[in-house]
C-alpha cells in the first residue's frame, strides 16, 4: 500500500493542484492513500523547517510530499514538491492534471477558508475539554469584585465556553481572596469550572489564556511624579517575564485601572515582546463617562449615544472627539426608525457648554480618578473582552489603547487610544475615517506627555516636563517681566531707607524662608484615592 503525505501552505495554488490530483488517485486506486496537512501562511516556513530538520531533508517550497513506509516503519521517503509529484503520477499511474491556473487560484482561496474553519472547530473542542484560563491581577481591587459576576454570566466568552478564574495578589490579601472565592462559588454559574487564588509569584499566569491587569495596590511612599512613574517598571518587568514564561502562547492581556494605563501597557509590551501584539489598554471607561454627560445634557439614555472617540492618554491628557458622535432614538420633532440617528453636535445648541463645562466635568473626573471606579472599570474591561472575542457592533466606533504604528500621524512606539473596530478575534484601526484630523498643538500635547512618561519611567530622562504651547510660554514670560517691573519699583521707593541688616545676612534669611517648604517633602501614598496630584499636569480638550 502506498501512503503519501501532502503538506502545503493553505493559500498555495500548487498545493491545490497537487491535492486535486491526489484525491483523484485515491478515489480510483484501491491501494493509494493520502494524508493532507495545511498550515497558515505565516507559520508555514517555520513548520517546514522543523519537519526537514527532524527528517534530515532539504526542501524549501510549498508543497512538500513524502511517502510513509507503512510496511517497514522508520522515517518517510521524501518525494519532493509539486513537479516531482506530477512526474510520479504520470510515470507510475499514467495520470496527468489538467487544472487551469484560474481554478488553482480559486481552490487556494477556498483552502484558506477551510483551514481557518478547521482551526476554529479544533479550538472549540479544546475549550469543551480544557476551560479558558482567566487570570486577574491585584484581585483585591474593587474592580475585580464587580468583574467576576460579569465574566461568570456567559456574556463575555459565551455560554458554551467554560472558564477557570485565578485571583492573583500578594500574600497580605490572601484572606480577602478566600472570601471572594467563596462568593464566586456561590454564584453556581454554569460556565464557571473553577475559581482559585495564587499568591506565589513563580506560579503566576500558568497557561493563562486571558490576563486582566488591574491597579497594583501598594503602600510604597512616593514623593514626586518621576518616582511614581519609575515605580511602575519593576512590576511590569516581573509581569512581562512571567507572561513570557508561563502563559499560553495565544494569551490576551487587557490593561485597566485608574492611573498610567498607557504607560503600564507599553511597559508590558517591552518586557513581553512575544505577545506584544495581544496587549491592549481599555478606553471604554472615559468613553462611557463622556456618553453619560452628553446623555444628561440631552435628557436621553447613554446607551443611545454612539461613536465617541477617545484619543491619547486614557488616564491622563486625552482628547474627546465628538465629530462622529451620533444619538439614536432621540425624542424631538424629527423621528425615524431605530437605525435613524442624528449628530450630537447638531442637537447641542450651546457650543460654549461643549467647549467649557463638558471639558471641565471630564477633567474633574480624571483628576479625582472617579471615571475608573469599580463598576465602570469592570464593565469597560468586560465589554472590551466581549468585543475582542465576538466582534464589536457593526458600524460602531470603539476607542482602544494600542501600540501606534504611525496611524493618524501619531509617533511610533507609544500606546495611544484611537478609533478601532473588532472583528475575527482582533482589531482594525479605522484609518479610513474622514474629518478626524487633530490639530498639531493638541497632538503634540498628548504625545509629548506619553513619550516623556516612557522616558522618565525607563530612566532615559530625569525630570518630567509638561508640554507648554507658545501661547503659554509667552504668558509665562509676561508674568515674569511684570514681577521684575514691580520689584524694581519697590526698590526705587525704598531706595532712601537704610536697612540695618547686612545684605549677606538678608539674603541668607530670605533663602532659608523660601527653601523651607521644599525641605519637607509632601509625602503621597501610592494608593488610588491619594493620586490626585498625579493629574495636575493632565488636561482634556474636545473638538466642537
Amino acid at each position: 500500500m502506498a501512503k503519501f503525505v501532502i503538506a502545503g501552505r493553505a493559500d498555495c495554488p500548487y498545493y491545490a493542484k497537487t491535492e486535486l490530483l491526489a484525491d483523484y488517485l485515491q478515489k480510483n486506486l484501491p491501494d493509494f492513500r493520502i494524508h493532507k496537512i495545511t498550515q497558515r501562511p505565516e507559520v508555514w516556513e517555520d513548520w517546514l523547517k522543523d519537519v526537514c530538520e527532524k527528517n534530515q531533508w532539504s526542501h524549501k517550497n510549498s508543497p512538500i510530499i513524502w511517502r510513509e513506509l507503512l510496511d517497514r516503519g522508520g522515517k518517510g521517503l521524501l518525494l519532493g514538491g509539486y513537479n516531482e509529484f506530477l512526474e510520479h503520477a504520470q510515470l507510475y499511474y499514467n495520470v496527468a492534471s489538467s487544472m487551469t491556473t484560474e481554478l488553482m487560484m480559486v481552490i487556494a482561496q477556498e483552502n484558506v477558508g477551510a483551514h481557518i474553519e478547521k482551526e476554529q472547530e479544533e479550538e472549540a473542542l479544546k475549550t469543551c475539554i480544557n476551560p479558558l484560563q482567566v487570570w486577574i491581577t491585584s484581585a483585591s481591587a474593587p474592580a475585580c469584585y464587580n468583574l467576576i459576576p460579569i465574566l461568570t454570566s456567559g456574556e463575555v466568552f459565551g455560554m458554551h465556553t467554560e472558564i477557570s478564574i485565578t485571583l492573583f495578589d500578594n500574600k497580605q490579601a490572601e484572606e480577602h481572596l478566600k472570601s471572594l472565592v467563596v462568593e464566586t462559588q456561590d454564584l453556581a454559574s454554569p460556565v464557571l469550572r473553577s475559581v482559585s487564588i495564587c499568591t506565589k509569584v513563580e506560579e503566576a499566569f500558568c497557561q493563562a489564556h486571558v490576563i486582566v491587569v488591574l491597579d497594583d495596590s501598594t503602600d510604597k511612599e512616593v514623593f514626586t511624579l518621576e518616582d511614581c512613574l519609575r515605580s511602575r517598571v519593576p512590576l511590569c518587568r516581573l509581569y512581562g517575564y512571567l507572561i513570557e514564561k508561563n502563559a499560553h502562547e495565544s494569551v490576551r492581556v487587557i490593561v485597566g485601572g485608574r492611573t498610567f494605563v498607557n504607560l503600564k501597557t507599553v511597559l508590558l509590551m517591552r518586557y513581553a515582546p512575544r505577545i506584544a501584539h495581544n496587549i491592549i489598554a481599555v478606553a471604554l471607561g472615559v468613553e462611557g463617562e463622556a456618553k453619560a454627560i452628553l446623555a444628561r445634557k440631552l435628557k436621553t439614555a447613554p446607551s443611545y449615544i454612539k461613536d465617541v472617540i477617545i484619543w491619547g492618554n486614557i488616564s491622563g491628557n486625552n482628547y474627546v472627539d465628538l465629530r462622529k458622535t451620533r444619538v439614536y432614538r432621540y425624542e424631538s420633532a424629527i423621528w425615524g426608525p431605530l437605525h435613524y440617528s442624528r449628530p450630537v453636535l447638531n442637537l447641542i445648541f450651546d457650543s460654549e457648554w461643549v467647549k467649557r463645562e463638558f471639558v471641565a466635568i471630564l477633567k474633574n473626573l480624571t483628576a479625582t480618578g472617579r471615571q475608573f471606579g469599580g463598576i465602570l472599570a469592570a464593565h469597560s474591561i468586560a465589554t472590551t473582552l466581549k468585543y475582542w472575542y465576538h466582534g464589536s457592533p457593526p458600524g460602531e466606533i470603539v476607542s482602544l489603547g494600542i501600540l501606534s504604528e504611525g496611524q493618524f500621524g501619531i509617533p511610533k512606539g507609544i500606546v495611544f487610544s484611537m478609533p478601532v473596530k473588532f472583528e475575527n478575534g482582533t482589531w482594525v484601526v479605522l484609518t479610513d475615517l474622514k474629518d478626524v484630523a487633530i490639530s498639531e498643538q493638541i497632538m503634540t500635547r498628548m504625545t509629548n506627555d506619553l513619550i516623556q512618561e516612557k522616558l522618565v519611567a525607563l530612566g532615559d530622562q530625569i525630570h518630567f516636563q509638561p508640554y507648554q504651547s507658545e501661547t503659554e510660554l509667552r504668558k509665562k514670560d509676561k508674568r515674569i517681566s511684570l514681577l521684575i517691573t514691580d520689584d524694581s519699583q519697590e526698590e526705587q521707593v525704598s531706595d532712601g531707607l537704610k536697612d540695618p541688616v547686612p545684605d549677606e545676612e538678608k539674603n541668607l534669611v530670605m533663602s532659608d524662608a523660601a527653601d523651607f517648604p521644599n525641605q519637607i517633602p509632601q509625602t503621597t501614598f501610592e494608593k488610588p484615592q491619594s493620586l490626585e496630584f498625579l493629574n495636575d499636569f493632565e488636561g482634556k480638550t474636545v473638538e466642537s
